[in-house]
């Protein structure tokens, strides 16, 4: 299956033109453009033809423009330059402002830069984030206020993350007005190859850009510098760049920037505003009817055509992000540099959007080099996706589809671990019944639990509690109320309900234990005390799973102790799985994807051998039988190879020492 790409905004892969343009660099332009003989000219040549490409189309007039390793740089230099500057005037006597004011929706970049040399530098300056409105855009009566005390700002082209593009020319006029002084930086990372630029007929002090945003490699950029603005080297050292930027220039990087910029004058390689626009609405409309409820979190009108942006109700960006990587569609939940801090997008939350589409979001951006086919392509896969989730019962506003993807259907019976919070929320399903319990509900998880017993067609015979609700059960009567259903709790009198294999609540003073069967207890705090009460009148086996209310990574637990092991290492390497598995005939290999991933997973994933699906969610229903065999090897994987770690590492606790962690999951998997 091809990976369809649709993370432009973090990165790009590298224009073919610009891969050959960098290796004939580095095979036969080697020289260094310091030097003075034949070869080094042929170098300088090179580099200054780039040079003065790269001038036409910024507009850079009389303005500085340097080579450097990307846009990060760039900032750096930048608000040293304006800095050092603002020391020199305010030790000379004059006023120069008490404010560093940015965007608040600024690449986190730039505070962290202000900060920094705004500290080591001794100035003392006041940072502040010049807020945005429901669109995205700066807060210009806010500006209006601020201006005059203003020592710097920064704002950005056209945002990352939703692809906004900032209203300039009423900055740049908002600043003549007022007749501020303050130097101003336009990160126009994101703008390069989309919107039209002209600096030198600007108010832009500086403007820094990426190469790596439009298809050159990583570690080249450039910065640009009004003529006559404040100046100061961030590197100093051989004098390269006329002094602006020591360092031995990155050569092929130039020659490959070359090749971008040229594809960008020839008008013919990169697609037109028009045709990217289009694009973006076929995305738009498969995206909304794939999945009902989805809220677009930037304007059309008023963001850079190659940027989608939006939220689901009732699912978080973790789940989205998992189910489009099945699909084979690469896309983000905000900004690359910070995706993996799993924290609300600051951008949406300066936006001021509800806070559930905050921390939902998804990213979906792809850059002027996108062919029609891709996104013909991405739109069959959003579909997939859309059908996979309604299989699932995951999308609140939408029933589930009457033939649903396999294996999805097999949600309908079993255990399965909701977790929010730290606590645990578990969904007793029986499918011979179409009945469920739930124990210990929560009230982030009242909206998914209502959709998916609705989906479902389930009759809910019981919702209780293992320990004293910290809401007083108010998430249980929210839950009622989402059913419209009165009672929740069918147990009689011996505290026994008829449900699959038999429920039985066991009281154990201020909590309480519910037992299905013999082979699942569902408990609050998994403490001596508890398990001595089960285990005195036998009311449960050694090899009994307990699933307790607190997720504390364990997933799940037995009353059996166990003893420390030698055993194998627990991860294994996909490069080496091909050849393990043969050796190991009788491993057992287990997809902990959820359902919805599975489902839209397109080919197989190991082709030749057989793979159980047993969602991470689902484990501790599976667990009893793989503890009766010990000895037999069992293989997790998923996406990256964090869940597959998680589901070896609770088998290895309870004493299953030949379980095993794909290391990198699919990600890393042989193509």
């Amino acid at each position: 299956m091809k990976d369809i790409y649709l993370d432009c905004n973090a990165t790009t892969g590298v224009l073919p033109a610009a891969v050959a343009a960098a290796s004939a660099a580095m095979a036969h332009g080697y020289g260094n453009p310091s030097s003075t003989h034949a070869t080094g000219l042929q170098a300088r040549a090179m580099m200054d033809g780039v040079r003065a490409l790269a001038r036409r189309l910024l507009g850079s007039g009389e303005g500085r423009l340097m080579f450097n390793s990307g846009a990060t740089e760039g900032i750096q230099t930048a608000v040293l330059s304006a800095l050092c500057a603002l020391r020199e005037r305010r030790d000379a006597g004059q006023r120069i402002g008490s404010l560093l004011l940015y965007g608040a929706t600024e690449h986190k970049a730039v505070p962290e830069s202000l900060a920094h040399w705004n500290r080591l530098l001794g100035l003392n300056l006041t940072l502040r984030a010049l807020p945005v409105d429901s669109d995205g855009r700066h807060d210009l009566a806010v500006l209006d206020e601020l201006i005059g005390e203003t020592a710097m700002l920064c704002t950005m082209a056209a945002n990352n993350e939703t692809g906004v593009i900032s209203d300039l020319t009423a900055i740049a006029q908002l600043l003549e007005e007022r007749g501020a002084h303050a130097c101003w930086m336009v990160d126009c990372v994101q703008a390069l190859g989309k919107l039209q630029l002209n600096l030198a007929a600007t108010r832009i002090d500086y403007a820094p850009f990426s190469g790596h945003k439009l298809y050159a490699p990583k570690g080249i950029g450039m910065l640009y510098v009004r003529a006559g603005a404040p100046f100061t080297p961030l590197i100093m050292g051989g004098g390269q760049e006329t002094g602006q930027r020591s360092g031995t220039e990155n050569m092929a990087g130039i020659a490959a920037l070359g090749a971008v910029l040229a594809a960008l004058d020839d008008g013919v390689t990169f697609r037109s505003h028009g045709e990217l626009a289009q694009f973006r609405m076929r995305l738009a409309a498969s995206l909304q009817s794939a999945l009902p409820g989805l809220v677009f979190n930037m304007p059309f009108a008023l963001s850079l055509p190659t940027t989608l942006n939006f939220s689901v109700p009732g699912v978080s960006s973790k789940e989205l992000l998992d189910l489009f990587d099945a699909a084979g569609v690469r896309v983000s939940s905000g900004s690359a540099c910070s995706a993996s801090k799993a924290l609300p997008s600051y951008v949406l939350e300066a936006m001021e959007v509800p806070a559930w589409r905050a921390s939902s979001a998804i990213r979906m951006s792809f850059g002027p080099l996108t062919d029609e086919a891709t996104i013909v392509a991405a739109c069959e896969r959003i579909e997939r996706c859309g059908q996979a989730l309604r299989a699932s019962c995951l999308l609140p506003s939408a029933p589930a589809p009457l033939a649903p993807l396999a294996p999805s259907s097999a949600v309908r019976d079993g255990v399965t671990e909701l977790s929010v919070d730290g606590r645990s929320t578990w969904l007793l399903a029986d499918a011979a019944s179409s009945s469920c319990v739930i124990v210990d509900p929560q009230a982030a998880l009242v909206p998914r639990l209502a959709a998916f017993v609705r989906c479902q067609g389930y009759r809910v015979q019981a919702i209780v509690h293992t320990d004293a609700p910290r809401d007083q059960g108010a998430a249980r009567q929210s839950l009622q109320e989402a059913l419209a259903i009165d009672s929740t709790d069918a147990f009689d009198a011996q505290g026994r309900l008829a449900f699959g294999a038999g429920l039985r609540r066991i009281d154990c003073g201020d909590t309480q234990v519910y037992l299905l069967g013999n082979s699942l207890a569902f408990t609050g705090a998994l403490d001596a005390r508890v398990v001595a009460a089960l285990l005195s009148p036998d009311l449960v086996t050694p090899d009994t799973v307990l699933c307790g209310s607190r997720d504390d990574g364990s997933i799940c637990a037995t009353v059996r102790p166990v003893q420390p092991a030698v055993a194998p290492a627990l991860q294994l390497d996909t490069a080496g799985l091909a050849a393990w598995l043969p050796a190991h005939p009788d491993a057992i290999v287990v997809d902990v994807r959820e359902a919805h991933e599975q489902a839209a997973c397109m080919g197989q994933v190991f082709d030749g051998h057989a793979v159980h699906s047993v969602p991470l969610s689902r484990l501790a229903g599976a667990v009893a039988g793989w503890l009766r065999a010990p000895q037999r090897p069992i293989v997790f994987f998923c996406r990256s190879g964090n869940r597959s770690m998680k589901a070896a590492q609770c088998l290895r606790r309870l004493g299953h020492q030949q379980s095993f962690s794909l290391n990198g999951g699919l990600a890393l998997a042989p193509r």
